[in-house]
């Protein structure tokens, strides 16, 4: 029988495609009100709900931050929803795994100039890898998560698709996840706009109903990355030139771990110095400590090399290339181009047209459509021939 209060028509009834009904489902519990809600929809469904959450890293300074994820306010609230929805919830000691997975990777990642995004490795390597094999030790028949994504039968097998709610679709940040992982996992919330979600839990009278959503890199206090790398790598910040695209030398920087590709404020360089033109930066170069800036259309490019490509479904057999539409950043939209898979992990992705401000570090997912076809890691940039000129 369901657990806890009804729904009240809030949503339909929850059903787990190609898993039985009152199966065991490890629900992978943050303690915000997305994880907290697909746990609840899978207890009313009729599941057997077995609730795990992360001690991800040093949790006991993160105490009560606000928009902040994977806390120590958070173990307490996952535990508090558990209760509340009468389920089983454990906490596993993953810190040094997650140190060692994500949080080191991504300060080795800025000091080679480049801009990470450690949710993905997170998934990646921690949620998907380690947790995904503990509830398969578990015996459970699936691992959900609050991820805002959807899993689609189809034809060759699950598909990854973006949400319904286009405002908190994830996928971009689940690009590396595999068909073998894709076959174990769910995710309640993919047809739900995040509205519905808070109603939900407010319906149920789970306490994290109106609990801000996490905003900040977890193990990043205020979102200053360049003072986590700093202390991760004593002597990081080391000064160099600032030079124009053009070659002139405009003044020196503090450090490249505090910039990143497009960015606009803080370069410190007075605009007077070329001739009154907004200065972007453009690039980083790490091995000569130098930060290359110039105006705005020197941050057009028009191909993109990748690496570490995971791709979901058949692969395609090359030739013309793969017509596909691709995201170049979290927050941006999808932008037609064409895809070459190198057989060695790697790819080259030609763009329609140019784009502005794409970081090596960050990922280019691929879509058709809804349907999230695979992605990888931006390790090159190819400018336009105007811009490089």
């Amino acid at each position: 029988m369901p657990n806890g209060p009804a729904l009240d028509g809030l949503t339909a009834p929850l059903r787990l495609e190609g898993v039985a009904p009152g199966a065991r489902v490890v629900a992978a519990m943050s303690g915000g009100v997305d994880s907290s809600v697909a746990a609840a929809l899978l207890a009313q469904a009729g599941y057997e709900v077995v609730g795990i959450t992360l001690q991800l890293y040093d949790h006991g300074a993160a105490v009560g931050r606000k928009g902040a994820c994977c806390a120590g306010q958070d173990i307490y609230d996952a535990k508090r929803v558990a209760d509340r929805l009468g389920i089983d919830h454990y906490v596993l000691d993953y810190e040094s795994r997650f140190r060692s997975a994500v949080i080191e990777e991504f300060a080795d990642s800025y000091l080679a100039g480049e801009t990470p995004i450690p949710c993905v490795r997170c998934n990646e390597r921690v949620k998907f890898g380690d947790l995904l094999g503990t509830a398969r030790e578990l015996g459970a028949a699936a691992l959900a998560t609050g991820h805002y994504v959807r899993r689609l039968e189809g034809s060759d097998g699950p598909e990854l698709h973006r949400a319904v709610d286009p405002a908190r679709d994830q996928s971009y940040f689940l690009f590396a996840t595999t068909g073998a992982q894709l076959d174990y996992l769910r995710f309640p919330l993919g047809g739900l706009e995040k509205p519905q979600t808070r109603a939900i839990a407010e319906r149920l009278g789970l306490g994290v109903a109106a609990k801000p959503d996490s905003q900040d890199i977890c193990f990043v206090p205020s979102g200053r990355y360049a003072e986590v790398v700093e202390k991760l790598r004593p002597g990081a910040a080391e000064p160099g030139d600032i030079v124009h695209v053009d070659g002139r030398l405009l003044g020196r920087h503090g450090g490249l771990l505090n910039y990143t590709v497009g960015q606009r404020r803080g370069i410190g360089i007075s605009e007077s110095q070329v001739d009154g033109e907004p200065l972007y930066v453009v690039r980083l170069e790490p091995a000569r400590r130098r930060l290359v800036v110039g105006p705005k259309a020197a941050l057009g490019i028009t191909a993109v090399r990748l690496g570490a490509v995971n791709w979901l479904g058949s692969i395609p057999a090359g030739g013309e290339g793969e017509a596909v539409e691709v995201k170049l950043r979290s927050m941006s939209a999808p932008v037609p181009a064409r895809l070459w898979l190198d057989g060695q992990g790697g790819a080259r992705v030609d763009l329609d047209q140019p784009q502005l401000g794409v970081a090596p570090g960050q990922a280019c997912v691929f879509y058709r459509g809804s349907r999230v076809l695979g992605g990888g890691w931006i390790r090159r940039n190819e400018p336009q021939a105007e811009a490089a000129a």
